[in-house]
């Protein structure tokens, strides 16, 4: 999860099935979309989709929302493992699964850099 309106480095990676460009933050997200594009089962990217609640007063973003062949959804947050056991990114990542989960998505994971 980023705030929306994060100021860090930023690259802009082709998609396909992003239809377009889409920006990541970290090198986690760069990867992780090159495992998407090659994953015959989703066939729709979604990258930085921007959460209509706030945590703390601030707005963040959920990394990556997909759409699979059967259009279910699927939800990932791209973390470095040092940072797991922080007790912010704990609580962060806990939002965004309750989030989507009161929205019906049950497929929600995280990304580690290992």
């Amino acid at each position: 999860m980023i705030k929306k309106n994060f100021k860090g480095r930023c690259e802009k990676r082709y998609s396909d099935k992003g239809q377009g460009v889409l920006k990541v933050y970290n090198d986690i997200q760069a990867k992780y979309i090159l495992s998407l594009e090659n994953n015959t089962e989703i066939k729709k990217i979604q990258c930085n989709v921007l959460l209509d609640e706030k945590f703390n007063d601030n707005e963040y973003t959920t990394d990556f929302v997909c759409e699979k062949l059967n259009d279910d959804l699927i939800v990932r947050e791209c973390v470095q493992k040092k940072y797991l056991t922080k007790p912010l990114t704990v609580k962060l990542l806990d939002f965004s699964r309750n989030y989507w989960l009161k929205r019906g998505i049950k497929d929600w994971g995280i990304v580690i850099n290992e």
